[in-house]
């Protein structure tokens, strides 16, 4: 058996090396020449330490389509991380999250385009939203609310 003294040592660096995994995944996001908002997402995502890069398409549907993204849940770009899908603007904290937690699901959404996500700040407004996870059966469940 291990003794406690040196589990509460581990214990963190663990956590921080799950953590310095998920900040390594790089983002490959699919968005089209057009939208601003997308590039304001990727900044954030820079910041946050995530190595990104953008493909450029002309229509989003085919790419979220074999992504796997329920029409319900579309957003205007979507991004593939460590064998998921982030759909819209999904805050990096929660990127984190799910590639340090690893859940059984396909991905993380954001739908629609709301104002306040990261990416669509405007001028200190904000809408309240959630970040959805998802499965292949198209089933969402709450993953953080704003």
């Amino acid at each position: 058996m291990i003794p406690r003294k040196i589990l509460t040592f581990i214990a963190p660096l663990a956590l921080l090396a799950c953590a310095e995994s998920a900040v390594a995944a790089t983002l490959q996001v699919t968005k089209t020449a057009t939208c601003g908002c997308c590039d304001g997402w990727v900044e954030h995502m820079k910041k946050a330490g995530f190595d990104v890069k953008v493909h450029v398409v002309e229509d989003m549907t085919a790419t979220a389509r074999k992504l796997g993204v329920p029409d319900q849940l579309r957003s205007c770009h979507s991004t593939e991380a460590g064998g998921y899908v982030i759909e819209g603007h999904v805050p990096a904290a929660d990127v984190k999250r799910l590639l340090a937690s690893k859940p059984k699901a396909v991905g993380l959404a954001v739908p629609g385009m709301v104002v306040g996500s990261p990416g669509m700040e405007q001028s200190g407004r904000s809408q309240p939203y959630q970040v959805l996870l998802f499965d292949k059966s198209g089933r969402a469940k709450v993953f953080a609310t704003y």
